[in-house]
């Protein structure tokens, strides 16, 4: 195992890892994929998850100049002459590339001079944040396809580089789900020690105690305040933006209300939604949005906010023991690590009504919808269906069955229309 120094050093312990066996990422298929196609490939995602390690390994990207903004000379080359930089060799990996605002412009007029256009000709990585969004969108439009990199699944991190079994639940009826789920080789996992192991994949997969993990996650926390916050330019005092990061990691799971969040820690609602919108570009936080199409209930329309990594969240809240909202969250992080590599994307939401009656997530796809309901007891009760009932009761016109996720070992039919499967099942 990897001990690790007082003062961490993000970048070396990358390399180091690169020397170690590397466990396969989803995100290698629609990588593949892209460079097929696009002129420049984008890998998105928070900081640590993985994005350099998975260009830097990639077979079809294995001979081509690397060049990182992180290495001042690179940055400072790319901001004096970055058509120069662009032009260095025919096929390029650039790192870091929001770090020089010139640079993806230079991109494009290199793409755009292109004659038959190259694909996969650039690759781009970066941790996601405002200004790099925000430029992407104006400049790279019509020449870039996008890959997002999450912290790793559950599947990942054992080594079947994939996520969940969802595409398997959406292809079958809802009466064959027991066969797909009772098909695959899964050990039992306890969901308190995968949400205190998370997905970053040196604190999971390289680290051995508690107390290294939260050395990692200091060392996290600190780069980013004091290293990509101040390139956003929209954080005027850490100590506040930390104590917000705090308060929202505490709200887990929560309806998320502006306003409220803004007077539990003294900061206006203004600056509540701009440091949120922080959080959210730089992949930290995630808004959930609502289900919306109705005919009968009225709708709670509020998001409901998680967090990128179910480990730094207990980090950042200072909780101790793990709490349903966590599992909750783990099982969004994989629902979102499946909808991003999927094409078309599908939709993933929540639901809920004004009375209360609430389901943890929906899938939404063009044909079907797939309700989802976690609980952490060993026990799963016909009661516990009761959310996932109304759900169909409503839109049983696009949703054949429901699937509870719980803490236990046994797959089988809850209700009529509910199977009930052990997370760790599907996950």
């Amino acid at each position: 195992m990897v001990a690790i120094p007082a003062r961490y050093d993000y970048h070396t312990a990358m390399e180091a890892a690169s020397s170690r066996t590397l466990l396969p990422r989803a995100a290698r298929h629609p990588l593949a994929d892209a460079l097929r196609v696009m002129p420049v490939v984008v890998v998105l995602g928070a900081r640590q998850t993985g994005k350099t390690t998975l260009v830097r390994s990639f077979p079809e990207l294995a001979a081509r100049p690397y060049f990182t903004l992180d290495d001042m000379d690179v940055r400072l080359h790319a901001e004096a002459d970055p058509e120069a930089l662009v032009s260095r060799a025919p096929r390029l990996v650039l790192d870091e590339v929001q770090r020089a605002k010139g640079l993806l412009i230079a991109i494009k007029r290199a793409v755009d001079q292109d004659r038959p256009r190259r694909p996969g000709r650039f690759v781009l990585t970066g941790s996601a944040n405002l200004l790099m969004l925000r430029e992407i969108g104006e400049t790279l439009a019509g020449r870039a396809s996008y890959v997002t990199l999450w912290p790793m699944t559950t599947r990942e991190l054992a080594g079947a580089g994939r996520t969940g079994l969802w595409s398997e639940l959406l292809a079958a009826p809802a009466p064959q789900w027991r066969d797909v789920l009772e098909g695959t080789d899964r050990a039992p996992v306890d969901w308190r020690e995968a949400v205190l192991q998370g997905g970053f994949p040196i604190p999971a997969h390289e680290l051995a105690t508690p107390e290294a993990r939260a050395l990692w996650f200091s060392g996290y926390v600190q780069t980013y305040l004091e290293r990509d916050l101040p390139e956003l330019r929209a954080v005027e005092n850490l100590a506040d933006f930390r104590r917000l990061a705090q308060a929202a990691c505490l709200r887990v799971g929560s309806l998320l209300n502006q306003a409220e969040l803004g007077r539990d820690v003294g900061l206006s609602q203004p600056q509540v939604h701009r440091f949120l919108n922080v959080l959210e570009a730089s992949f930290l936080a995630v808004r959930l949005p609502a289900f919306t199409v109705n005919r009968t209930k009225r709708l709670i329309k509020a998001p409901k906010i998680y967090w990128c990594d179910t480990a730094l969240s207990m980090h950042l809240s200072g909780d101790s023991e793990p709490r349903g909202a966590q599992l909750e969250n783990l099982v969004l992080l994989d629902l979102f690590a499946w909808r991003d590599l999927a094409v078309p994307k599908p939709e993933v939401l929540y639901w809920r009504t004004a009375d209360g009656t609430e389901v943890d997530f929906v899938i939404e796809t063009a044909k079907r919808l797939l309700p989802i309901e976690v609980k952490t007891s060993a026990r799963a009760l016909p009661a516990d269906a009761k959310g996932l009932e109304t759900f169909l009761d409503e839109y049983g016109n696009r949703s054949d069955g429901g699937l509870l996720l719980y803490g236990g070992h046994e797959v089988f039919p809850l209700t009529r229309r509910v199977l009930a499967a052990p997370w760790w099942r599907v996950l």
